[in-house]
């Protein structure tokens, strides 16, 4: 008889792209809820979060990751790194955590049967191709207008927020 054991699943969010995608859709996730919907009969080995840090720290942002971190979340974060752009005169504010996803993803492959990646950038595209070289199941997740097609295409199944809101929408409690 084959190994009944439930899957184990890891998730990876990418912290900037889902925060742009909450501002499009107008809504919040509860990440407790996301961690329930997507391991529903099978096991969390772990759930990742990476984000920009200011300096001095942002106190809600602080607040958030200390939440995250009770949920039983391994934040990883990288301060951010600020660039003038002369040819429009703006500031950009970047900290790309890309390749801390990446690593993780591909350290960590032994101990997930899963891979839940919440981003829609088209950069995770060959990591993905190599993970389901590797076995694993790779489902990704993210809010329509925001997903690379690459991404879209190298995943098993690609998971659109809008259509899982029910299960993942931080809700209100009424004042």
């Amino acid at each position: 008889m084959a190994d009944e054991r439930p899957d184990r699943v890891a998730i990876f969010v990418d912290g900037a792209n889902m925060f742009y995608a909450q501002r499009i859709l107008s809504w919040h996730l509860d990440f407790a809820r996301v961690i329930e919907h997507f391991t529903r009969g099978a096991d969390l080995y772990n759930a990742y979060y990476y984000t920009g840090v200011q300096v001095p720290p942002d106190l809600s942002q602080r607040d958030f990751l200390t939440a995250l971190r009770h949920l039983g979340f391994t934040v990883r974060e990288k301060v951010i790194k600020e660039a003038y752009d002369q040819s429009n005169s703006t500031t950009i504010r970047r900290a790309n955590l890309d390749i801390e996803i990446v690593i993780d993803m591909f350290n960590t492959a032994s101990r997930y049967d899963v891979a839940v990646l919440m981003s829609g950038d088209g950069d995770f595209e060959r990591a993905v191709e190599l993970l389901r070289s590797k076995g694993k199941e790779i489902i990704g997740v993210g809010t329509r207008g925001m997903i690379a097609a690459e991404l879209e295409n190298a995943c098993d199944r690609y998971v659109k927020l809008e259509d899982i809101r029910d299960a993942v929408e931080k809700i209100r409690n009424p004042v």
